[in-house]
C-alpha cells in the first residue's frame, strides 16, 4: 500500500496547487484541510461510499454535490469526486436502462422490450433533460435510489475489505520474507 499511497498522492494535486489557481481561491480555506486529502481506510472508503451514491441518485451536479459532501463529512475528496465518473456518457445508457428494470420488478410494474420500448419513446419526446427524467417514471426513480444506497454500501465494505486483505498479504509477505531470510542455506 505504501507504494500505492505514494503513486496516487503524485496523481492528485496538492492543496497549495489548489488553492493557488484563481477559480477556487474562494475554496482555499476549506481545500486546505489535511482531512480531505488523506488516504486512510476509513476516509478513501467514506468518499467512494458519498462519490457511488451521488453518481447514481442525481443525474446533474453530481462532483459538485459529492465533494460538498465529502467536505462536510471529512471524507477522501478526490475520491468522492472520482467515483461519480463511474456514470458517464458511455456508461449512464445501460444504467439507467438496468435501473428502470431493477425499479419496475420492485414496484411489481411490467418491464419487458415493449414496456422498455413506451417509455424509450416518452423520453425521446420529452423536451429538456428533466421532462425525460420525469418521463422515465417512477420505476427508474426507484432503481437509481437502489441502486445509490446499494453502491454506496458496496464500495463502503468493498473498499475496508480490500484495504484489509492488502494489508494483511503485506504482512503476510513479510514474514514469509523474514523467514527465509533465517533459514539455514
Amino acid at each position: 500500500m505504501p507504494g500505492l499511497r505514494r503513486r496516487l498522492q503524485g496523481w492528485l494535486p496538492t492543496p497549495e496547487t489548489l488553492r493557488a489557481q484563481r477559480s477556487l481561491g474562494f475554496l482555499a480555506p476549506v481545500l486546505g484541510r489535511p482531512c480531505l486529502w488523506q488516504l486512510s481506510r476509513r476516509r478513501v472508503a467514506a468518499g467512494a461510499a458519498i462519490g457511488l451514491f451521488f453518481a447514481f441518485l442525481i443525474p446533474v451536479a453530481q462532483i459538485a454535490l459529492a465533494a460538498a459532501t465529502a467536505v462536510l463529512a471529512r471524507a477522501n475528496l478526490p475520491v468522492a469526486a472520482a467515483a461519480t465518473l463511474v456514470t458517464n456518457p458511455f456508461t449512464f445508457a445501460p444504467i439507467y436502462l438496468a435501473a428502470y428494470q431493477v425499479g419496475a420488478m420492485l414496484l411489481g410494474e411490467p418491464s419487458g422490450a415493449a414496456a422498455a420500448d413506451a417509455v424509450a419513446r416518452a423520453a425521446g419526446e420529452a423536451p429538456g433533460l428533466v421532462a425525460r427524467l420525469a418521463a422515465l417514471g417512477t420505476p427508474w426513480m426507484v432503481g437509481m435510489a437502489t441502486f445509490a444506497v446499494a453502491g454506496a454500501a458496496i464500495a463502503w465494505v468493498g473498499v475496508h475489505v480490500a484495504w484489509i486483505a492488502g494489508v494483511r498479504w503485506r504482512r503476510w509477505r513479510s514474514v514469509r520474507r523474514r523467514q527465509a531470510a533465517r533459514r539455514p542455506r
